[in-house]
């Protein structure tokens, strides 16, 4: 009886494993005995484990997006397009759209996603309204750094927004509204004599030009013809300073049947390319995102960077797989979810991709960087 159970219990803890060799990476951290090189480091994410493989894994998968081009595809894949010349092949490369919420333009990833639209590396945003008001803010006037235990009755009898552990000087959306108003005007007066018609991206377009600041992502989407869509244009600042224009000079109106078919044709309209979609945050940029490649019967390539749960069904903390039930992810795509901060992943995830590539390049043609 006594062998029996030993026999049970050996086997039991000592069970037979299958073979992984081979097929597995093997876990493994970045040695700082050969020194600090942080390109090395950066690549050791992907068998470190936990997010740092999943951040890892979201380096593959963009630059799986941005290697891609039609020349690797079949004549039947590639929707049997009549132009076979290489270099014509080779040029036609993956639409990628960025989605972002508002407060990461209010930290610091500004600046990456300026960098990113500065260069033409990316071809659709989508963002909050809070995303478009804080870029323009911005070029007025600075947030600073605060602390997340700071108290609100405090901060408010001084006149100071606390944004996570950022702080908003109200002044700040004074200056706004002395910089937009006369441009809602204007706008209004073209509406009236040039029957022009708003669109949430037309205005937003305007407002990059009317910016002229290099600083500001939204300039140079402007400057490079990016569209920059915001279904929800007055759910912010921006919105507030429409509802005081309604009552200083009323009749702007803002047309938002016009972008949803401007923003489902860029995805719908992509084809012969691939699309990839890299999403930091949740709620409205994502589903607006993922919506639209539904119509093209879903995304090639997905990227989310959240820190968002999905046990309450919310779909900012929903996994690509479930946009693949939908139809917004193909269920071929190349997909990982990234559960971190993305003022921590993103900067490195544009390290490891965009910006090695725009520098191997400069380097490649002798510029530099």
């Amino acid at each position: 009886m006594e062998n029996k159970a030993f026999e049970d219990a050996h086997s039991a803890v000592f069970r037979k494993s299958e073979i992984l060799e081979g097929k597995c990476a093997k876990i493994g951290g970045y040695d700082f005995n050969r020194g600090v090189n942080y390109s090395e480091l950066v690549k050791s994410f992907v068998s470190t484990g936990f997010q740092a493989s999943s951040l890892g894994d979201a380096f593959e998968v963009v630059n799986q997006m941005l290697d891609w081009s039609l020349a690797d595809e079949t004549p039947h894949e590639n929707g049997g397009t009549e132009k076979t010349d290489p270099s014509y092949l080779k040029s036609v490369k993956c639409k990628v759209f960025l989605g972002f919420t508002s407060n990461l333009i209010s930290s610091g990833v500004r600046d990456t996603i300026r960098y990113l639209v500065e260069h033409h590396m990316v071809d659709v945003l989508v963002t909050t309204t809070g995303g478009i008001e804080e870029d323009l803010i911005k070029c007025l006037a600075p947030t600073f750094k605060g602390d997340f235990a700071l108290p609100g009755a405090p901060l408010r009898a001084k006149g100071l927004n606390r944004t996570g552990n950022l702080l908003v000087p109200n002044d700040n959306y004074c200056k706004f509204e002395d910089w937009i108003m006369p441009i809602l005007d204007k706008m209004l007066e073209e509406q009236s004599e040039e029957k022009v018609l708003w669109t949430p991206s037309k205005v937003i377009a305007r407002l990059g030009k009317e910016i002229n600041n290099e600083s500001s992502y939204l300039y140079w989407a402007y400057k490079n013809n990016i569209p920059v869509f915001c279904p929800a244009l007055t759910d912010g600042s921006l919105g507030d300073m429409l509802y005081f224009h309604s009552f200083l000079n009323p009749g702007l109106v803002v047309d938002i049947v016009q972008d949803i078919r401007a923003m489902n044709g860029e995805a719908v309209h992509a084809s012969p390319r691939k699309t990839g979609v890299i999403i930091l945050g949740g709620g409205l940029p994502k589903h607006h995102i993922n919506n639209a490649n539904m119509m093209r019967n879903g995304a090639d390539y997905a990227v989310y960077i959240n820190t968002a749960q999905e046990f309450d069904g919310s779909d900012s903390g929903a996994r690509p797989d479930e946009a693949i039930s939908w139809g917004k992810i193909r269920g071929t795509a190349k997909t990982v979810k990234v559960h971190c901060d993305a003022t921590i992943a993103f900067p490195l995830l544009v390290a490891a991709t965009f910006a090695a590539r725009r520098e191997g390049l400069l380097k490649a043609n002798g510029n530099g960087i």
